[in-house]
């Protein structure tokens, strides 16, 4: 069914910001029946909530010790939107611990809360790595998987919700520059602007782009791995997961200088490139398959690991419960 996004996401274009009083009411009220229900059952120390938004507001209504991780979106409907703003500063008056994703995020968080500077702490997102690491595919059969016949040479990828704030436009643009019968690109995700982009890619004549939907992690992990690049072209990103599954998966990234992203992709993993400037991303994509720019892939799948995977992250989450209680 079509549940309630900040933006849209790759099942649901329907968003928070269209519902009407009595949606809204439906929604509240069935999750605070539901959280009701788990907190009886399971009896809980603490409820670890995602987002400074409705869900954390009813979270707070139990005499638990509540912590939120704010992603970035949330905190951009806080802006959208006062009609919220009496779940978003409930949420923040009476949470224990607030998690940033990223200095940028934490920034963002402090502008619209202030007051929540002794509640907030800084913890990066980790990925599974029991899901996304490095490993050979067979390039030709992962292709054929997926309908895609041919031999190509190099592969461009791009995971994520196809929505303007992902700048998957901005690859098409590029891809008119840096495409030939030997490169393929990869689009993996769905979203409210997937027919435009299809539209798009069909007047900018593009026969190598394939536009494959969703896709599930497996998939994802070997598309990763037989790809030469990946690509994060977002006009606006809290963190990037994506960016961090890719590298797990030893694929270099380019990402643009927005928000956690430039935190993340330094030179031995990947290519910082401008945000908004589809000539500058084709031109960086160009250096990485013609191999002006080389990266160590083993290299790069243990950077994402050492700094990046849940298992290295969760003893920090218990220190922050441990704290919070």
């Amino acid at each position: 069914f079509n549940f309630p996004c900040f933006t849209t996401h790759p099942r649901s274009v329907y968003n928070f910001f269209d519902m009407s009083d009595e949606e809204l009411l439906l929604y509240t009220t069935a999750f605070e029946k539901a959280i009701q229900e788990e907190v009886v059952s399971f009896s809980p120390d603490i409820i670890h909530v995602q987002h400074i938004w409705i869900l954390s507001s009813l979270a707070c209504k139990y005499d638990l010790p509540v912590v939120i991780t704010a992603h970035g979106t949330d905190i951009l409907g806080h802006e959208k939107s006062n009609r919220f703003h009496k779940y978003t500063m409930d949420a923040v008056e009476k949470c224990k611990q607030i998690i940033s994703i990223s200095e940028d995020n934490k920034k963002l968080v402090l502008k619209n809360f202030p007051n929540v500077k002794d509640k907030l702490v800084l913890m990066r997102n980790g990925y599974d790595e029991r899901v996304f690491y490095q490993k050979e595919y067979d390039r030709k059969e992962v292709l054929d998987s997926l309908n895609i016949q041919g031999n190509y040479k190099n592969i461009v990828c791009f995971a994520g919700k196809l929505t303007h704030i992902k700048g998957v436009d901005l690859i098409l643009e590029a891809a008119k520059i840096y495409e030939n019968k030997d490169t393929l690109t990869l689009i993996a995700g769905n979203g409210e602007l997937f027919e435009e982009l299809n539209q798009l890619k069909d007047r900018l004549h593009l026969k190598n782009v394939y536009f494959l939907g969703n896709q599930d992690q497996d998939i994802l992990r070997k598309i990763y791995n037989i790809s030469d690049v990946s690509l994060v072209p977002s006009r606006y990103e809290a963190f990037g997961l994506v960016a961090i599954e890719a590298l797990a998966c030893s694929t270099p990234v380019i990402a643009t200088n927005v928000g956690g992203l430039e935190g993340i992709i330094g030179k031995e993993v990947g290519v910082i490139t401008p945000t908004n400037n589809s000539l500058k991303l084709a031109e960086n994509i160009n250096k990485i398959l013609k191999k002006e720019l080389h990266f160590n892939r083993n290299a790069i799948a243990i950077y994402a690991y050492k700094n990046y995977s849940q298992s290295l992250l969760i003893d920090q989450l218990i220190k922050i419960y441990q704290k919070t209680k």
